[in-house]
């Protein structure tokens, strides 16, 4: 078995998450690149591994369940075990989501990807992070699912998004859950927020590039043994939930 470190980034194909993957691989890291387009995903490894990472692809939907269950059964047969997952993939559900005029169905979408995806992928990847030396979860949120800051008078929060913004509190609370239960075990699961980053998310609007949104998450995917877990970080530190 490789004592090569491996790492998973959900939705890596581009944005955060194609940085995130060339970020720890930047370490020497063997990094799994998991999206569900399979052209997109093939042409992000081939970008990677021209720039010296080792990277695989991944075949993952996070919606759905025998995807995620086939992307296990891929990264243990590439090495036994897992030592960091990224849960990257996320979706805003488009704009127009004031609360008075939302569609259930918005809502159910954005959930089902944003919070039931992650906890799928993790439980699904929970048995391959148990063989690992120094396990870390690191899910990717943003500040506007802090409810401290929705409701600073000053925050600037964003526009009102009744799916968007709560499924990244809904997510907050997931990590902290999850934190509960896996105390002890030597996993450490954090959330990370990337900041306003200039991705397709947002139409690129933002005013990070994702290189830097990427650097909280490969931050804490590299915590050491006595380091935080059930908490929720941006480049400047602990953000308030």
């Amino acid at each position: 078995m490789s004592e090569q470190t491996i790492a998973l980034v959900t939705g890596a194909n581009k944005g955060i998450g194609y940085e995130i993957a060339a970020g720890l691989g930047a370490l020497g890291w063997s990094v799994g690149v998991g999206a569900r387009d399979d052209a997109r995903r093939e042409a992000a490894v081939d970008k990677l591994r021209a720039d010296g990472v080792d990277a695989f692809g991944v075949p993952l939907d996070v919606t759905d369940d025998e995807s995620v269950a086939a992307a296990a059964a891929l990264i243990e047969e590439r090495g036994g075990r897992l030592d960091v997952l990224v849960n990257n993939a996320g979706i805003t559900g488009g704009m127009g989501q004031e609360p008075t005029r939302v569609a259930p169905e918005i809502m159910r979408t954005v959930v089902e990807t944003n919070v039931i995806g992650v906890i799928r992928v993790t439980n699904a990847m929970l048995p391959l992070l148990r063989r690992a030396a120094a396990p870390r979860i690191v899910n990717m949120s943003s500040s506007v699912g802090s409810l401290t800051r929705q409701n600073e008078p000053d925050a600037e929060t964003g526009p009102i998004a009744v799916a968007y913004a709560p499924s990244k509190t809904f997510l907050n609370a997931v990590t902290v859950q999850y934190a509960k239960e896996l105390a002890g075990t030597g996993i450490l699961i954090n959330a990370a927020c990337p900041g306003f980053c200039a991705t397709d998310l947002n139409g690129f609007r933002g005013v990070r590039t994702p290189e830097q949104g990427a650097a909280t998450a490969i931050r804490l995917a590299q915590l050491p043994d006595d380091g935080p877990t059930g908490a929720f970080f941006d480049d400047d530190g602990p953000i308030p939930w």
